[in-house]
């Protein structure tokens, strides 16, 4: 009785002890742009984005939501994110697309809108202070 009762603690233990697989990576994230910086001219309306090379794990999506609100995402598909496929912008810039997958991300809250992809993007931190646009994580 008490043997059985140590294997199932021991298969307890080890099957805890797994590498977590199709998860963006964490790096730290702190990103301050003015609003009048020529990168963020394209989020001077709703419904746009523009793409921030240079942070997070592929760079970032910055995205002008429908209620005049901002959203970050790492370009960093959750497609076998091992690859660190970075997305491109779609026309319209409602939706990103991973290039090595075909999967489709919405912008709006970066839940995924097309298989292969079931996770959403990696989302990250944005406050306007003043005229200040600030990223982190």
């Amino acid at each position: 009785m008490v043997r059985a009762a140590w294997v199932i603690v021991l298969v307890l233990i080890l099957s805890g002890c797994g590498k977590a697989t199709n998860v963006v990576p964490d790096v730290a994230v702190n990103l301050n742009l003015p609003l009048t910086d020529p990168r963020l001219i394209n989020l001077s309306s709703s419904g746009r984005a523009v793409i921030i090379n240079g942070y997070g794990v592929s760079g970032l999506v910055l995205y002008r939501t429908i209620l005049n609100g901002y959203v970050a995402y790492d370009r960093c598909s959750t497609v076998n994110p091992e690859n660190r496929c970075a997305v491109v912008l779609d026309e319209g810039a409602f939706t990103v697309t991973d290039p090595c997958s075909g999967a489709k991300f919405l912008l709006e809250d970066g839940s995924p809108a097309k298989a292969p992809a079931t996770l959403s993007l990696k989302q990250y931190t944005v406050r306007v202070s003043g005229i200040t646009l600030q990223v982190t994580n």
